[in-house]
């Protein structure tokens, strides 16, 4: 049997490993500091709970790994930890808010491989819940700009409001699921505008405006 390593997936040495781990320890330093706290997520989950459109919908489906297990249940490999969020704060209704968490784990998707996207890889997630506040987002901004200046890198920070999109399409009066067509603006800095205003003509064709 040849060995290989598989397409869209890493393994690093220790001298990578090192690095990478230099790295997690910032960012952990600074989530605690700011009142963030770890949790950590199951990698399998259920396929109907993938399959809610809040979860991320058929477009997020294309590229899920889709398994079975003995009892004939279908499963997935998490391709996300937001979703993962989502059922945790549903399963501890009685979780004190607002809830600062944070959590670094692996996520896998199912997908073409490029620059900058793989199969499976590690994803860094940092949120608050159950508060509308702005001090939180301001909150954010600053946590930001501490982790990359103690990892000595220049960054531009830049803010999405999902809240101001729902009022700009409402505003349109376009007969689409919001949600849908902001997993599509979503895609912007991936493939570019003139992919994504080709798959928004596809969505929004004469009669569905």
């Amino acid at each position: 049997m040849k060995l290989e390593q598989l397409k869209g997936i890493k393994e690093y040495m220790p001298k990578k490993q090192v690095v990478r781990e230099k790295i997690i320890d910032v960012l952990k330093k600074n989530f605690r500091k700011y009142g963030f706290r770890p949790v950590e997520t199951s990698i399998l989950e259920r396929y109907e709970i993938a399959a809610s459109k809040y979860a991320g919908g058929e477009e997020i489906l294309k590229e899920v790994y889709k398994l079975k297990d003995q009892a004939n249940r279908n499963l997935i490999l998490r391709y996300e930890l937001t979703f993962k969020l989502a059922k945790l704060i549903g399963l501890n209704l009685g979780i004190r808010m607002p809830f600062k968490r944070y959590e670094i784990g692996k996520v896998f998707r199912n997908g073409p491989v490029k620059t900058g996207r793989l199969r499976e890889f590690t994803q860094c997630d940092v949120d608050i819940v159950g508060s509308n506040s702005l001090m939180y987002d301001a909150e954010f901004m600053a946590l930001t700009q501490d982790v990359f200046n103690q990892l000595n890198l220049d960054i531009t920070i830049k803010i999405n409001n999902r809240k101001l999109l729902f009022g700009m399409i409402e505003s349109l009066k376009i007969k689409k699921d919001p949600t849908d067509i902001i997993l599509i603006l979503d895609k912007l800095d991936k493939i570019g505008k003139k992919e994504v205003m080709k798959e928004l003509k596809q969505m929004l064709n004469p009669k569905t405006i």
